[in-house]
């Protein structure tokens, strides 16, 4: 894509804060060290988008204005699995486009942060079609300027899904993964393995306590049992495979006709890269893939760099687009 040779360029390489060296390391800071950004220092408007299943299910954002109107487009944030409007990263993205001068909006998907126990379906992978009544919901006036939508783990594969169903029709001005899992089997396989078994159970405990006493049970040990269970026959897949299969986002890069710019990290302790360099960049020049060596699942703390790399990195990417 044009700028993407630029950005490149001039942003600068990946190098870990000290001494939050290799990939767990760099995953877990978020849980060590909890960032405190001063996100009050903008007022917040809460938006509500009624979802038209028949559920009465309704999605809640935050909205949060710069002090000064730069003209620059609103940026839609989705968080990821267990995740909210609320959760760190969240919070600490916010903070760096709103200095920036983009206007913000930090999206719970469904069931999630001010919804959570209140909502009849819940969120997954593949929930595109509630991204897209979310944009189709939209005060015009907000995104008069331009629409740029960035998913962070779970919501990167849900950004880039919703991206190549709609093709050519995205009515988005650009877009942003990080730490997405694009190849949700292999994922799942990932975190699996004896290296993760802290991770995974955490997560499994997480997924369980936000679906409620409901989704208890001794029967499920794993999250593939999870998505096996609960995920699949709620949502109308036949089993976890075949939702992993419908809803994994990476085989669908290719149909994606938005700028977009895809960050992973080659040593994510959950998603193996190799689900990235599979994919093959130059069938779709669109796509702009940044895989450093290091910076775990969603951490990228670097030395030199007043915030995260993939926030430096994003901000140096809607800049190619001015």
């Amino acid at each position: 894509m044009a700028g993407a040779a630029s950005l490149i360029h001039r942003l600068p390489p990946f190098r870990p804060l000290l001494p939050w060296l290799g990939g767990d390391l760099q995953t877990i800071r978020n849980w060590l060290v909890k960032p405190k950004p001063p996100i009050a220092d903008w007022p917040v408007e809460m938006l509500g988008f009624d979802m038209a299943d028949g559920t009465g299910d309704r999605l809640v954002g935050v909205l949060q204005r710069p002090i000064s109107d730069h003209g620059f487009p609103l940026v839609i944030l989705v968080h990821g699995l267990t995740g909210s409007s609320e959760s760190s990263y969240m919070r600490t993205s916010a903070v760096h486009l709103l200095r920036a001068g983009y206007p913000v909006l930090r999206l719970n998907l469904r069931g999630a942060g001010p919804t959570r126990g209140r909502s009849k379906s819940f969120y997954h992978a593949g929930r595109s079609d509630d991204l897209h009544r979310v944009i189709g919901a939209l005060d015009g006036r907000l995104a008069a300027q331009g629409l740029v939508l960035v998913g962070f783990s779970l919501g990167g594969n849900l950004v880039l899904k919703y991206l190549a169903e709609r093709g050519a029709m995205a009515p988005v001005t650009a877009a942003a993964s990080i730490s997405a899992p694009i190849d949700l089997e292999a994922t799942q396989r990932r975190l699996s393995q004896p290296r993760n078994r802290l991770y995974h159970r955490e997560l499994l405990a997480w997924m369980l306590r936000e679906r409620g006493p409901d989704a208890l049970g001794d029967d499920i040990r794993t999250i593939i049992d999870f998505d096996d269970r609960i995920v699949a026959p709620a949502h109308g897949f036949k089993d976890a495979r075949d939702y992993y299969r419908q809803c994994s986002a990476g085989p669908m890069l290719g149909a994606i006709r938005r700028p977009t710019l895809i960050i992973h990290a080659g040593d994510d302790p959950w998603i193996p890269a190799a689900s990235y360099r599979a994919f093959d960049g130059a069938t779709n020049p669109r796509l702009t893939l940044l895989l450093p060596r290091s910076g775990g699942h969603v951490g990228f703390h670097a030395r030199n760099l007043a915030m995260p790399w993939h926030d430096a990195a994003l901000q140096q990417f809607l800049a190619t687009l001015r």
